[in-house]
């Protein structure tokens, strides 16, 4: 029986998929629909009233992937009429009615440019005892203004833009986010202070393409003015950004960045590939030197600055000499990590069709080798910090092991994931949102350890929410959406003018 049944309000799950952008709109979902009435459901609640499915077009088993898990939902959903599922995101985007047509127990379908439509949506298919399928060709409004049901009491995605104005040709993102859409500047810097007001100490800077930002408004200096601006952000005490495009990366947001105390020694930069005729037909309109000469000039300007990146190996044409200049560049970058891809055919996307589609089996022995190549360069550049001293903002679900090795875990402010071991202090005196200073002791290839004693810990307003069980909330503009329920009475005019019935 669900909740609605039984009479209480509505109850939702949100499963999300894919990047940064995803996570975040989620946020939004989840506060669309918490302020129209839904509660979400315990996590012993595998029969919520709503299943949103938030879902990601990169990968090439994303379809298989969402079919696979609403497939499993069907017999749930007969079980327990008056459920609804609803599928938004970029894949949503992409196929349309056509999930609708291969999953027919979908309620609800909505695209990437309307999300603030899912509360209407869902009580519009409930009435009509019929599917909704809204898919905006263009965004309907900056999703900011929508309300967000926060996921951490200590770090905050902001989102800075929306849409990409580049072409790269393995990417379907433009075609389902659209053009570039920037927010303005005293917008963005609202949304950071009402975090901080919430006790957030960390706030990441969202965009396809975050250094283009200013493009829409005539400012070529736009981004590395907003992060000098939340430098003066009291309470703010990290500030991190993705994903920049080196085509765009200006030397102004290397010095914004190195002469800004709280914006972190951090930098997310996509290589792709270390090779020029692969860049050319990705169209990633920059080259291997240009890249470099990037990275030398932050490392210039920030001595202890961590690179990370994302490389793609076995793009159409990809040739052994290609692949040996990847190789070539990550051993000259040093990064502290990498995100890497086998790459994967999207409909849809220029690279789909052209020639050279490489075999799986090549593709996976350079994977295999990249990852070699990679893990030995960040243990490398990870046993530098053995015996320093590093600041951790202690997190939450960043450590799987840290029950059976009795440490927590956190990031520490280039970054890098950090379990250390809370030693003498009492069990839930340190929270997550707190702030430890702690010596490290071990390097591995993706974390480092920290298994003396703490060195210092601070406790923070958002440990204090995090103990209280309190989850930051921002309001955006609801935009006339209906709640769930009998409306609210509307209160006698109190002055001005009254609207007649």
């Amino acid at each position: 029986m669900t909740t609605a049944a039984a009479g209480g309000p509505r109850t939702y799950q949100v499963r999300t998929y894919g990047c940064q952008m995803n996570v975040h709109d989620s946020e939004r979902i989840s506060g669309l629909l918490e302020q129209a009435g839904y509660v979400r459901a315990g996590g012993a609640d595998d029969n919520p009233d709503v299943v949103v499915f938030n879902t990601c077009a990169v990968r090439e088993n994303a379809d298989n992937r969402l079919y696979g898990n609403l497939g499993h939902l069907r017999p749930v959903k007969d079980r327990h009429p008056g459920m609804q599922i609803a599928v938004g995101g970029c894949l949503a985007q992409k196929d349309r009615g056509d999930i609708v047509r291969k999953a027919p127990w979908v309620d609800v379908v909505f695209g990437t440019h309307n999300i603030g439509s899912l509360p209407v949506l869902l009580e519009r298919a409930r009435h009509n005892t019929a599917a909704e399928v809204e898919i905006l060709e263009a965004l309907d409004v900056f999703p900011s203004t929508l309300p967000t049901r926060r996921e951490s009491t200590y770090a905050g995605w902001v989102s800075i833009s929306v849409g990409c104005n580049n072409t790269c040709t393995f990417c379907i993102v433009p075609s389902l986010r659209g053009r570039e859409k920037d927010r303005r500047p005293g917008d963005i810097l609202s949304e950071v202070r009402a975090l901080v007001d919430e006790g957030v100490l960390e706030v990441t800077l969202l965009g396809q393409n975050v250094n283009s930002y200013g493009v829409e408004f005539g400012d070529r200096y736009a981004f590395g003015k907003l992060l000098r601006a939340c430098g003066e952000i009291d309470g703010l005490e990290r500030v991190r950004f993705t994903s920049p495009h080196p085509k765009d990366f200006t030397d102004d947001v290397i010095a914004a960045m190195a002469e800004t105390p709280n914006v972190c020694h951090s930098l997310h930069m996509p290589l792709q590939s270390g090779s020029d005729e692969v860049l050319r037909a990705m169209r990633r309109s920059y080259r291997s030197e240009k890249y470099l000469g990037i990275i030398e000039k932050v490392r210039a300007a920030m001595p202890d600055a961590a690179i990370t990146t994302d490389i793609i190996v076995g793009f159409p044409g990809e040739t052994e000499a290609d692949f040996a200049r990847t190789l070539d560049v990550v051993r000259e970058a040093r990064f502290s990590s990498a995100f890497t891809f086998q790459y994967s055919k999207r409909p849809g996307t220029p690279a789909a069709t052209m020639d050279g589609q490489l075999p799986k089996q090549v593709v996976q022995e350079r994977y295999e080798r990249l990852i070699a190549c990679v893990e030995e360069i960040t243990w490398a550049e990870n046993r530098k910090l053995v015996g320093e001293t590093v600041e951790v903002l202690v997190a939450v679900g960043e450590g799987r092991k840290d029950e059976r090795t009795g440490r927590m875990s956190g990031r520490a402010r280039d970054g890098r994931l950090v379990h250390f071991a809370t030693g003498s202090v009492e069990p839930g005196v340190i929270r997550p949102g707190d702030i430890v200073h702690t010596a490290i002791t071990y390097a591995a290839p993706h974390h480092l350890n920290a298994d003396g004693e703490p060195l210092s810990h601070r406790r923070t307003r958002a440990g204090d929410a995090a103990e209280a069980g309190r989850s930051p909330r921002t309001p955006g503009v609801l935009l006339g959406l209906p709640s769930v329920g009998a409306p609210a009475a509307v209160p006698a005019p109190t002055g001005g003018c009254a609207v007649a019935p």
